[in-house]
């Protein structure tokens, strides 16, 4: 409360409660020894030196209250060593339970690191683009899980990928990191966006033969994502390669539209197609059009009665009530807050909605 803590207030005020509950009883119903109690309670929520105090303050409680009393009524030696210790014991817990709460802390911060290094932020504004994202792992602890995305502004304009990788667990995060690194470095070099693809393809392959090298089972491994291309002499246009993802939208103040699925097998599964090398799909995209990409923790999103969430539907009526609900934030926020509802908040996978756009004016970087 305003900066201090006041967990020392609720075993203080049972402490107080106590002894007062002691003093207004008959002699033959005592409770000073409940005291033992408190430093339970000060463990739980409190410092180490605030629990020490409590507990201090529990075996003094303790003796002066028993000693007014006359000797027949008095509870004696035992409940003293009682309280004393529980004292003790309230303060080791208290010790252990700091312990893990550090140890925890330390995990949160790894955590978020590898967040970051995985997903980096992204300025406003990045690669001429205003965007927002929103990314809801399943697991709420790890933070981090399969879906991936990134911008990267370049001498051939700015290329964007998001993805889904299949399965969950640390193996999903790196292919992931994998696929993210490749793509931000071919983004940057390569003058074709197929190439682009077909790098990403090769990293997914190279990445599956390595878990096998090293004993990891991951023959089954593939991700579905989706690859665009912002042509820097053609701002009415954007490519686009499609590897088993779900089709973007295309949200605009006047409606929704779908883009086509591009036809590709997911990432990692190129033999299967007869390692054909991609070829993007260029279609219409005016400035101030907004692509929104999700993954399947949107999709297939369920409610009670195991229905899906109507993505395009939803999104169409909150265009058509106000268009500013196009905006990149806007729609994210739209989206994400649409889906926990739906799903009643529980997420069976995770979850990234990505928004972004053109702007009308130019800028960006």
């Amino acid at each position: 409360m305003r900066g201090r803590t006041v967990a020392w207030i609720p075993p203080l005020v049972m402490l107080v409660a106590i002894a007062m509950l002691d003093w207004f009883t008959a002699g033959t119903f005592r409770t000073i020894s409940w005291v033992v109690l408190v430093p339970g309670i000060a463990a739980a929520i409190c410092g180490l030196w605030g629990t020490i105090t409590v507990a201090v303050l529990a075996v003094v409680t303790y003796e002066l209250e028993d000693r007014a009393w006359p000797h027949q009524y008095r509870t004696g030696l035992p409940d003293f060593i009682l309280v004393v210790l529980g004292g003790l014991l309230a303060v080791l817990a208290c010790a252990v339970r700091l312990r893990g709460e550090r140890r925890m802390l330390h995990m949160q911060d790894i955590v978020e690191t590898t967040r970051r290094a995985v997903l980096r932020p992204l300025p406003p504004g990045w690669g001429g683009l205003d965007h927002a994202a929103v990314y809801l792992a399943a697991d709420s602890l790890a933070r981090v899980g399969g879906d991936f995305y990134d911008i990267q502004p370049g001498p051939r304009g700015t290329r964007v990928l998001l993805g889904d990788v299949q399965g969950k667990g640390l193996g999903a995060v790196a292919v992931a990191a994998a696929l993210l690194g490749t793509f931000r470095e071919a983004a940057y070099h390569e003058p074709l966006l197929g190439t682009v693809a077909d790098r990403l393809e090769v990293r997914m392959r190279r990445h599956i033969r390595y878990g096998a090298a090293i004993g990891r089972d991951e023959d089954d491994r593939f991700a579905t994502a989706v690859l665009f291309g912002f042509p820097p002499d053609d701002p009415a246009h954007v490519e686009f390669i499609n590897f088993g993802h779900e089709p973007a939208l295309v949200v605009t103040p006047g409606g929704v539209r779908s883009l086509p699925s591009g036809g590709r097998l997911p990432l990692g599964l190129g033999d299967l197609d007869g390692g054909r090398p991609s070829c993007p799909l260029r279609v219409p995209l005016a400035p101030g059009e907004t692509l929104l990409l999700v993954t399947d923790g949107v999709s297939e999103a369920r409610d009670t009665t195991g229905c899906f969430f109507p993505l395009r539907d939803r999104v169409a009526r909150a265009v058509a009530e106000d268009p500013r609900a196009a905006e990149p934030g806007r729609l994210v926020r739209l989206v994400r807050d649409g889906t926990l509802r739906h799903c009643g908040g529980r997420l069976d996978d995770d979850t990234t909605i990505f928004a972004l756009r053109r702007p009308r004016t130019p800028g960006g970087m």
